[in-house]
Formats: C-alpha cells, sequence, structure tokens
C-alpha cells in the first residue's frame, strides 16, 4: 500500500484540470453563486485582491470557503420577511466578504512533485483545496521514475548530481509557469477509488471496524425552525441532520440541511423557506395535494407549483401550498408530514428523490461509502443502525481510514 501513497505525487492528479478560477471577497453574492455552481465540494475558494505594486501568491491572499450555506443564512437573516426580487436584489449588492468567515488553513499551495501520502497528511490535517502549478511536460509521474534515473527521490527542480539526467530537472515547461489548478478532497477520493486494489484489504472493511465513523455531529430537531440549524453548521462537513428524537432519545434522520443539498438550488427560494420554515418542513416539502396549507407571499410562487390554490380577493394575500420544487433540490413530492406539527407519519415512504438524505450502515464497506459519496458528489454520508443515527462519514473520515496502515517514508 505504501507504494501507492509514496509512488505517486499529487502532479498525476493534475493531468485535465480546468484551470484555477479566482472569486475575490469584493465580487458580489451573485457571482460568487455562479463560481460555486462550478466548483467542486459545493464550495469556493475566496481570495483577496493581489496589490498593483505587488504579486502576493494565492495562499497569502486566501480568506476561506464561501458555501452555499453561508449565502442562503445571509439572505434569510437580512432579508426574511422580503419577496424574491428584494432578495435577489441583495445578491447583487452584498459582496462575498459581508458573509465569509475567516479559515485561511484550509487551503495550501503546493508543488506538483509533492507525494501523494504528504498532501493527504495535509489534507488529515484540515486542508480542503491544494493550489498545484499546472505543468506542460511532466517528467516525474510517480517516484519510481524518479528513483529510476536520478537515485533518489526529487521534488520539482531538483537535481542530482551523481544522476546521468542531472542535466534534466523534473519541472514543468515555460508556458505552463503561471497556470494553477485546484485539487479538492474530491478529486483525490476519486483517483484512490480508481485503485482499490492496491489499497486491499482495507476497501472491503466495514467503516466501524476501521473506526471511519465520526460521532461528532450535529442536529436539529424537525419541529425546531430551519434557520437554527445554520447556528449550528460544522466548518465539515457542513452539515446538520434533521431527527425526529424517539422517547429513549435515539434519534431518526429525517433529512439533513447542507452545503451539498444546496449547491445548485434556488438561493433566494431557499431563504425563504429557511426563515419561515420548520427544518422538517423545509428537508421534506409539505405535500402538494393537501396536507397543509403554508401562507407564502404571491411573489414566491414558482412555475414549477402544480396547484395554484383558490383565488382570493384582491389585496388579499393567497395561501399557496409549499412546494419542495420551489426550493428547486427536491424533485418528488413527500407524504406524510404535518405542516402544523411537523410530525411523521411512520410506515410510510417518505424518503424519495433527491429529498432523502444520504445513509448508509455501520457494516457498510469503505469502497461502498466512498462509492456513494462520488456518485452523489455528495461531501459525507450520514450512518444509521437500524433507524438511529449513530454518526457521518466525510472526506476526513474516509482518508484516514484508507491511510491507516501507510507509513510516511522519508526516502
Amino acid at each position: 500500500m505504501n507504494s501507492l501513497f509514496i509512488h505517486h505525487v499529487i502532479g498525476d492528479l493534475t493531468v485535465g484540470k480546468p484551470d484555477l478560477m479566482e472569486l475575490y471577497e469584493s465580487d458580489t453574492l451573485e457571482v460568487a453563486a455562479r463560481v460555486i455552481a462550478a466548483s467542486p465540494e459545493a464550495s469556493a475558494a475566496v481570495l483577496r485582491r493581489p496589490p498593483e505594486s505587488s504579486i502576493l501568491a494565492r495562499e497569502d491572499r486566501f480568506v476561506g470557503l464561501i458555501n452555499p450555506m453561508e449565502i442562503v443564512g445571509f439572505l434569510a437573516r437580512n432579508c426574511p420577511d422580503g419577496n424574491h426580487t428584494q432578495r435577489e436584489s441583495l445578491m447583487k449588492v452584498a459582496t462575498v466578504k459581508e458573509v465569509i468567515d475567516s479559515d485561511q488553513g484550509s487551503l495550501k499551495s503546493i508543488d506538483p512533485g509533492t507525494r501523494l501520502i504528504d498532501a493527504l497528511e495535509m489534507m488529515k490535517q484540515g486542508v480542503k483545496r491544494l493550489i498545484v502549478r499546472k505543468s506542460g511536460s511532466w517528467y516525474g509521474f510517480s517516484k519510481r521514475f524518479s528513483v529510476l534515473y536520478n537515485g533518489k527521490w526529487l521534488k520539482t527542480g531538483a537535481t542530482s548530481s551523481n544522476s546521468i539526467t542531472s542535466t534534466t530537472p523534473i519541472s514543468f515547461a515555460a508556458p505552463y509557469v503561471d497556470k494553477f489548478c485546484s485539487l479538492s478532497r474530491e478529486d483525490v477520493v476519486r483517483f484512490l477509488i480508481g485503485c482499490l486494489g492496491a489499497l486491499a484489504p482495507i476497501p472491503l472493511t466495514s467503516i466501524s471496524s476501521l473506526g471511519a465513523i465520526s460521532t461528532n455531529f450535529a442536529s436539529v430537531e424537525g419541529s425546531s425552525p430551519a434557520l437554527e440549524a445554520i447556528a449550528k453548521t460544522p466548518l465539515d462537513p457542513c452539515a446538520v441532520a434533521v431527527v425526529e428524537t424517539a422517547p429513549d432519545g435515539t434519534k431518526k434522520i429525517i433529512g439533513d440541511i447542507s452545503a451539498y443539498k444546496l449547491w445548485k438550488c434556488d438561493y433566494s427560494s431557499a431563504a425563504w423557506a429557511l426563515a419561515n420554515l420548520s427544518a422538517a418542513q423545509f428537508v421534506m416539502g409539505s405535500d402538494e395535494h393537501g396536507s397543509g396549507e403554508i401562507p407564502v407571499p404571491v411573489q414566491e410562487i414558482m412555475s414549477s407549483v402544480d396547484d395554484p390554490g383558490p383565488s382570493v380577493a384582491p389585496g388579499v394575500s393567497p395561501k399557496k401550498r409549499f412546494s419542495s420544487r420551489s426550493i428547486g433540490f427536491f424533485n418528488n413530492r413527500v407524504d406524510g408530514i404535518s405542516v402544523g406539527t411537523a410530525s411523521l407519519t411512520r410506515g410510510r415512504n417518505m424518503y424519495r428523490g433527491r429529498s432523502a438524505p444520504l445513509t448508509c450502515k455501520c457494516d457498510s464497506s469503505l469502497a461502498a461509502v466512498m462509492a456513494q459519496v462520488l456518485s452523489h458528489r455528495a461531501t459525507h454520508v450520514w450512518v444509521t443502525d437500524g433507524d438511529t443515527l449513530v454518526g457521518i462519514v466525510g472526506y476526513v473520515e474516509i482518508i484516514n481510514a484508507v491511510t491507516k496502515s501507510a507509513v510516511p517514508s522519508t526516502s
């Protein structure tokens, strides 16, 4: 297993990666929404604009990562009762700087010749993004070539005095000197899932046996206001479980409020729902065919709502049935929810389409969980034991498990 991590360099993962998109803290939230939609892990790196008098490295200009939860939460707090147009206007004038919390340790700029094992160690310590210089003619695809031709491990630009190739440094072509790309933890896990054979037997081992289940997660009761989730949201993964607590204290997950779920939704509609609905209503939606009605300003009615409701007298705000479709991240209506009490009817199929939380079992294999995360472009998987929520598996837990038997080598 060590050979996989030590004989590969991070430059191997940059093949085909697009150039880095820069989002500045002075950009508007409307610009940020577009960048996030095209970014990995439902977030985008925010930088300070470089001073005109000097050129600072991107790592020195890095402020933090912005995600949909921060934008939707900002809109919900600052325009809770406003209409769609008001929130859209706020998106055009509010800047990223007003929303983002500084998290400078989550990004690091590294050399393309950095060993994969070293990059993984950085991610285990909290780095979420790697900024890597793109190479045009990278000679050292892996350590085996470096050892073969130089007699020892060489990083970019290094040479060996006793090597026949000492006049040919492992480097990149000049035309690519100013081109960079961003590597996320998803990119790393996607690379590792293509090497499952080299990782054996870890991929087929259960996540519980590997200690990959984190019990340090946030949750909110389904009957609580959805906006409470914003205050409880951890940074990594950026997710809060919406639960129903049984009399014995066990928690049953009914959905989650997370950056991943909000990734490509309608931020304006999601902000209204976050400010005005309970957590259960937010993640499940109400039954469009009669389970309840929620007063919604006429501007909130989306074209996707099937039932326009009864006509009302002029000047009277109509009642429209809230549809999970209007938020933009659910596909189907959900049965069994009482809007007034946010209680759920057991024994019915409540989880449908994208509204269902992504879950696995304690005895699920690591490979299965990796496949779940990658296939859904998610940042986490909730772990259940029967109907009880017991933990969460995110990228950090996956990377820790994968490298469990890997020992960093200095050779």
